[in-house]
């Protein structure tokens, strides 16, 4: 085998194990390849649990696939505005394209099957680049080649017996000053003049190292096992990232306690007739807007209650319940009471003083330390007729939502006899797209036969309810009975499928916008004209780990300037 073949050959080797790792720059190849060891240990943390959050294990070392990943690990590329994202497509669809590569197929197929084909077909995209490059400006190319290089020197450095250390250290040195020297580079216009002629170095101090590693089946086997290594560390890395972005959802953020803190304080320096929130002879008026919200945080609180008002053409006919804990009913209640809702009501309750729960005990029983399935604030949803037993119909807002509209017209919607008005989450190619089967066992016979597995499902965060048909149905034993069938432990999202199951009327999508916690594709022209569109997901907008291309939507509802936030450091 010649040398010029032998020399090709490990090059695409490096690039394919670039590649196949889905590191995005040359750069970052799990940064100096000849000192990278595999960190085997786990990070253990402590946190506090917050309601609505996921439950979650420490990690064990146990390899994953890329999919399931997809959804939490875009976190890092979403970072500050998401700029970060389109830079590394912008390269990695160059790269392809230099490789003869047709970038709109690959958006039909699996990056793991492309990444498959092109290793299996490398010697045919080896000869598809060489034609290509004739027929094609490509910008970046000496880019491109410098940091192929930069990738061959540290691979050479990392297989190198200890014994050529001192031989291969001007390589070593040059490597650093190529990388310093390419630094951000993007375009062949990008680089300096010394940039250049560091090239041209080290393509000769690679020729010079290549004689001494003649053999390209050791060279194959080494890079081989490298890039095995490199897999294998990302994998790791992506599965610990998942865990901290959850560790980071469910632990309440110090500004946030900070404000809790200060506002009780506050709450219990106030005589007790100092304590009551206006407007209290409204809070059972049937006529009226009615708004519940089941929150034990303040911020989030104020955040729907703005948003609500803001676009209300009547103010005066919307009330707020907000429904807590009693722990945190001190400071939500200060809150609104040096914040006044403008002509609107605001009523705060303890669930703690629900006489009635004494007979459901739901919570009690169930084993899981998962708040998704042990706290009251997701499952007193079901128990709204006995929560508001003067109201007719309830708006229920879960409180990572804004509202964006007037919502007046969504009482006068035609319900048809139904329970719950909600939007639909089976439309193919809209986010997200959830089956009935793919969270309750329909397998089971108990279950099965009482269900279509086509049937449409719905999302729960913002929802009409028709709180007569609810009674007539007798809803709330229906779900007390899926409950002693065992199946507390779906969720609080299934649940209400099987619950509200044929008595759910489907609203125009136009209402609830979803998927602003989780993902990074929802379409901006449907932001903007939804009358709610809700954060669900674990990026909160009130998290360090919200996407910063929605959080804005959320925090124009908030005065930042407050002494309160002032004092404990919130910002937008």
């Amino acid at each position: 085998m010649s040398l010029w073949i032998c020399y090709h050959l490990q090059m695409l080797r490096l690039i394919l194990c670039v590649s196949v790792t889905g590191v995005s720059g040359r750069g970052e190849f799990l940064e100096d390849l000849y000192r990278a060891t595999y960190r085997g240990d786990t990070l253990k943390l402590n946190a506090v649990e917050q309601e609505g959050a996921e439950g979650l294990e420490e990690p064990n070392q146990v390899v994953y696939t890329e999919k399931d990943f997809s959804s939490t690990i875009s976190y890092f590329s979403e970072k500050n505005n998401d700029f970060k994202e389109s830079r590394i497509a912008g390269y990695r669809t160059t790269t392809l394209e230099r490789n003869g590569f047709n970038p709109d197929k690959r958006q039909h197929q699996g990056a793991q099957q492309n990444e498959l084909s092109f290793m299996a077909q490398g010697r045919n995209i080896h000869d598809s680049q060489r034609m290509s490059e004739k027929n094609i400006e490509v910008t970046n190319k000496k880019v491109q080649e410098i940091k192929d290089q930069i990738i061959l020197a540290k691979a050479y450095l990392k297989i190198a017996p200890p014994s050529s250390n001192l031989r291969l250290r001007d390589l070593e040195q040059l490597t650093r000053e190529m990388e310093l020297a390419v630094g951000e580079a993007a375009r062949d216009s990008d680089l300096s003049m010394s940039a250049l002629q560091k090239r041209r170095h080290m393509e000769a101090s690679l020729s010079k190292v290549y004689r001494a590693f003649p053999d390209c089946s050791a060279m194959g086997a080494k890079l081989h096992m490298m890039q095995r290594q490199a897999e294998e560390q990302v994998r790791s890395q992506r599965h610990q990232a998942t865990y901290l972005v959850h560790i980071a959802a469910r632990t309440a953020p110090k500004g946030l306690h900070c404000l809790s803190m200060r506002l009780t304080a506050e709450y219990f320096s106030l005589r007790p007739e100092e304590r009551k929130l206006p407007n209290e002879n409204k809070i059972h008026h049937p006529d009226l807007y009615h708004y519940a919200v089941f929150s034990d945080n303040v911020l989030a609180c104020a955040a729907v209650v703005n948003s609500t008002i803001s676009t209300a053409k009547e103010q005066e006919k919307l009330v707020f319940h907000v429904l807590t804990k009693s722990l945190n009913l001190p400071s939500i209640s200060m809150w609104f009471l040096i914040n006044p809702p403008g002509k609107a009501t605001v009523h705060i309750l303890s669930i703690d003083n629900f006489e009635w729960s004494s007979k459901y005990n739901t919570y009690q029983e169930n084993n899981s330390s998962d708040p998704r399935y042990t706290s009251e604030l997701n499952y007193l949803r079901f128990y709204l007729p006995d929560i508001f037993p003067a109201l007719n119909k309830i708006v229920l807002f879960d409180h990572d939502v804004v509202v964006q509209r007037d919502l007046s017209e969504l009482w006068n919607i035609n319900m048809k006899g139904k329970v719950i008005g909600a939007i639909g989450t089976c439309q193919e190619g809209k986010i997200p797209f959830h089956r009935i089967d793919m969270f309750i066992n329909l397998s089971d016979p108990l279950i099965g036969k009482r269900f279509d597995v086509n049937a449409c499902t719905w999302a729960f965060g913002m929802n009409l309810f028709d709180l007569q048909q609810w009674r007539r149905h007798n809803l709330t034993v229906v779900y007390q009975n899926y409950l002693q069938m065992g199946l507390w432990n779906i969720g609080s999202l299934p649940l209400g499928w099987l619950t509200f199951y044929n008595k759910t009327e489907l609203l125009d999508r136009q209402w609830h916008v979803l998927g602003l916690g989780y993902s990074s594709n929802v379409d901006r022209n449907e932001i903007e004209q939804a009358a709610v569109i809700h954060y669900d997901g674990l990026r909160k907008p009130w998290l360090d780990i919200a996407m910063g291309r929605y959080k804005s939507y959320w925090t124009k509802f908030l005065n930042f300037d407050n002494i309160f936030l002032q004092q404990c450091n919130l910002q937008a």
